[in-house]
Parts: C-alpha cells; sequence; structure tokens
C-alpha cells in the first residue's frame, strides 16, 4: 500500500501466497515465494512514481514463522515453518517440565527443529554460515542484499527468544535450544531507518520500519490508549489489546508481547489467538468447493436468517486462546437433511465470532484498564459484512470497521512515516484514521449467552476428537 501524508492509499498491490501442508499439524511457506511477492507488490505499488518521492518503506510480516539462512546466498536451507504449525508442540511440553517456557506458536523451537536437520552440531551456524530468524529478519537481509541484520522488538517478542522483562534476547532458552545469539539478528526499533533496498528493478528505497503484523494493525487503527483492542481477521483472528508501559501476564493462554518500541522504548500488548479464522472460509473454497471465491461467503451466508441448526467450531491447526490445545481438531455437526451449503457457510462464520469472543474474554479478564468502547476489526475478512455482525452480536460490542481495512499495512507506513518525518508524532496521525461502517449488536443479551453457552459445549467435541 503506497500511503500520501494523509494516510489516503494511492497504490495498493496484492499476491496471495498460500502455505504447504504436508501432513496433519504442518505448515510450511516457500521463502522464494514469499520474497518473489515481496518484490512483485513493491514494484506494482511503486509502478509510475518517482523513487524521489517515496520518504521511507515499512515491512509488517509474519512474526512465529522460523527461517534458517545461509549467510552468503540468503537462500533458506529448509522450506519456513509457519507459526501454525504444530511439530514442535511436544518439544514445547518438554521444555516447560525444565522450566522452559516457548509457545508451540512461536518461532524457537521451529528453529531449532530446523537445525537439528541441517546442521546438529552446530558448527554451521557457531561460525556464522548460517542465520536464524522470523521473517522480517529474513526479508530485510534479502531486499539489502544482506546489509541490513535486524528484527524490531515486536517481532523478537514473537519468536520465543525474547526476555520480557530483560528486554532482550534470553541467555536460558537460546541455551537450551542450542542456538548461538550470533545466529539472530540484532533487535531494533519497530520505527527506524536501517538501510537502503538493493534489489534490481527497485529504486533504494530506506527500510524506515520493521513490525509484527498484528502490531501493525494496531498502529494502522491507532490503538495507542491502554485498554484499546483490536481484532485482525487474516490467516487466524488475532486480538491484541494496548497494555501500556508494562507487560500483562496472562492466567487465560493469552501472551504479552511488545507492541512496538520507539526510540529505545517498549510499548507492550496482550495478545489473543484464535488459530484458524480466514484460513476457515479458504478450506470451504479449496477443501469443499463449495465457494467460488471467498468473497462469496458474505452473500450466501446472508442468504438464510441463520445456521439452520448446524454449528462449527474451526479448530483446523488446533485451538489458541484461552485452550493452547494444538491437538483440537476441527467439528462440524448439527446437520441435517435441510442443512445446504448457505448453512455451512454461516456456521463457519459463526463459529468465527463466537472463537474470538472466547479470546476477548479472555483479554478482559486479565486487563486493568477499562474496557474499550469499540472494537475496531481489520483484515481481509473484514470485508464480510456477515461476519462482522456477527462478532458484534458475539461480543455485545460495537464494531467498527475502517476504510482501509489493510490495517497491518498501513501501520507499516505509520511507523515508516513517523522514522522518516513525514508525520512527528503518533498523535498527528489522528485525522488519518476513517470508518467505513459502524455494526452494532442486534441480539438481546440473554439470548447471546445462552447461543454462546451452547456452542462451547461443542467445543468439547474438538477437544475429544484429538486421536
Amino acid at each position: 500500500v503506497l500511503l500520501d501524508a494523509a494516510g489516503v492509499p494511492r497504490a495498493e498491490a496484492y499476491r496471495e501466497v498460500l502455505p504447504d501442508c504436508p501432513a496433519p499439524g504442518r505448515v510450511e511457506h516457500d521463502p522464494e515465494a514469499l520474497l518473489h511477492a515481496t518484490v512483485e507488490v513493491l514494484r506494482a505499488a511503486l509502478a509510475g512514481v518517482a523513487p524521489d518521492r517515496v520518504r521511507g518503506l515499512g515491512i509488517a510480516t509474519q512474526r512465529g514463522t522460523a527461517l534458517v539462512w545461509d549467510a552468503g546466498t540468503g537462500r533458506a536451507v529448509h522450506p519456513a515453518l509457519s507459526w501454525q504449525d504444530g511439530r514442535t508442540a511436544a518439544r514445547c511440553r518438554e521444555l516447560l517440565t525444565k522450566g522452559v517456557f516457548v509457545s508451540p506458536l512461536a518461532a524457537a523451537t521451529k528453529i531449532e527443529w530446523i537445525l537439528d536437520r541441517v546442521d546438529p552440531d552446530r558448527s554451521a551456524v557457531g561460525a556464522g554460515r548460517l542465520r536464524c530468524g522470523t521473517v522480517d529478519a529474513w526479508l530485510a537481509w534479502r531486499l539489502t542484499a544482506g546489509r541490513v541484520s535486524a528484527t524490531d522488538a515486536s517481532n523478537a517478542s514473537c519468536s520465543g527468544f525474547y526476555d520480557l522483562v530483560g528486554r532482550g534476547w534470553s541467555d536460558g532458552i537460546l541455551d537450551a535450544l542450542r542456538v548461538p545469539v550470533t545466529a539472530l539478528p540484532a533487535i531494533v526499533d519497530s520505527s527506524g531507518v536501517l538501510g537502503t533496498l538493493a534489489v534490481a528493478g527497485l529504486p533504494p528505497l530506506p527500510l524506515a520500519a520493521l513490525v509484527g503484523d498484528q502490531q501493525a494493525a494496531m498502529m494502522g487503527q491507532l490503538r495507542t490508549t491502554p485498554g484499546e483492542v483490536k481484532i485482525t481477521y487474516g490467516t487466524a483472528a488475532m486480538l491484541d489489546l494496548n497494555a501500556g508501559a508494562e507487560p500483562l501476564w496472562s492466567m487465560h493462554a493469552a501472551y504479552p508481547l511488545v507492541l512496538w518500541q520507539r526510540g529505545g522504548v517498549p510499548t507492550f500488548c496482550l495478545e489473543g489467538t484464535s488459530i484458524t479464522a480466514g484460513a476457515a472460509i479458504t478450506w470451504l473454497r479449496d477443501g469443499l468447493g463449495i465457494l467460488a471465491a471467498v468473497e462469496d461467503s458474505g452473500p450466501l451466508a446472508a442468504s438464510v436468517p441463520d445456521a439452520g441448526g448446524a454449528w462449527v467450531v474451526p479448530a483446523f491447526q488446533g485451538l489458541g486462546t484461552p485452550y493452547m490445545d494444538p491437538s483440537a481438531r476441527a467439528v462440524v455437526g448439527g446437520l441435517s437433511r435441510a442443512t445446504t451449503r448457505a448453512h455451512v457457510v454461516r456456521a463457519v462464520l459463526e463459529g468465527i465470532a463466537w472463537r474470538c469472543r472466547e479470546v476477548y474474554d479472555a483479554l478482559r479478564a486479565d486487563c486493568p484498564h477499562p474496557p474499550p468502547a469499540t472494537l475496531r476489526a481489520d483484515g481481509g475478512a473484514a470485508r464480510n459484512d456477515v461476519l462482522l455482525q456477527l462478532q458484534a452480536d458475539a461480543l455485545g460490542l460495537p464494531l467498527e470497521r475502517p476504510a482501509v481495512i489493510q490495517a497491518s499495512a498501513l501501520g507499516a507506513g505509520y511507523l515508516a512515516g513517523l522514522a522518516t518525518g513525514v508525520w512527528g508524532s503518533p498523535d498527528d496521525l489522528a485525522s488519518t484514521w476513517r470508518r467505513d461502517r459502524l455494526f452494532e449488536p442486534v441480539v438481546p443479551a440473554g439470548e447471546r449467552e445462552e447461543r454462546f453457552a451452547a456452542w462451547q459445549r461443542h467445543v468439547s467435541a474438538a477437544r475429544e476428537g484429538q486421536g
């Protein structure tokens, strides 16, 4: 997304890069396909624009996805292991018995898994021939021809190697996983000029921001006050709550992260995850073939007044907050001969909304700050009016959809603009945020809670089907 100084998109480009799922619980990405798509969208967005008019580039990425690459060529030595990949869940449980906590959604044990196969004695990584990190660090390395070795604090906090108290790499976790600290990138501010691009066919733009996608969406939604919340519907649905100057520690399987870091000072957030959201709609298209395009889900769901008794627990890659159960599996129930594909689609959207209600409740249970007056929603599936109305009804909370749906790209642009003087402070950004639509809840509170309790009983089926 190419932004002007008023925060208005002047150009936009998009490429879909789907993961490979070679086995249940395994999710991988082709790093070169990710790089190719990144360069493609940059070229498309910049087409016809004088390079000297562009002040800086901000990059928002997946965060817990793990890469190990050759320091000389920059090419990954193994497919990237997605943050959704569950192959190291047992290893995380083993580490926990030893007092080492690493989330199975983080990159740390996935990096260990790759190194155990390509460099088991750690000689190559110890000698500096291999580098490790998350997508942002690898893209920064590749886009600058190896001149930038950096990850921002928001991405670092999602890597599994970060110490929230010490606010740097954790010696204990690095030792437990046998990863030399020299193999990891430097931790930098989310907003700051790091270097310039060195890619054939692209201008040498300043690389002025690195930030995790969910934290970028918080900036794009201007959730800058403690207690404010946003939800991003991507492959997963991620809910983030601004925690302020100190981390919030959760008792409900949410996790404290760095929201962003500016001037060396971090701001924190509390995050909860519904691991499957937009991916469930993609499954309706690619897995069942009952949608020709994901955009058809809204009109089809709107063609029926309810799900006709059908229900769905969208746990294709396990259940996140508040369960943290990577072994759970998706369940579809309540079907009859009267069930149509419209009912199934609506049941999937309802399942996404109820899962997000569970996550929101977990965040609020751990938060001392006042509840927000509204929730702001973004991401591709936020274009779906039916989903957002179902979400407002599930929460009993008004839901705002912004004019710029791709809030992660917007937030990365905001941070790059702050680094290069386009805006002086986040306060200067207030006038750039615009609302497209407000969704008010219409389901009475009593009915909402009855329906929620009934749906939660179905979640046990998703967990009982682990074998």
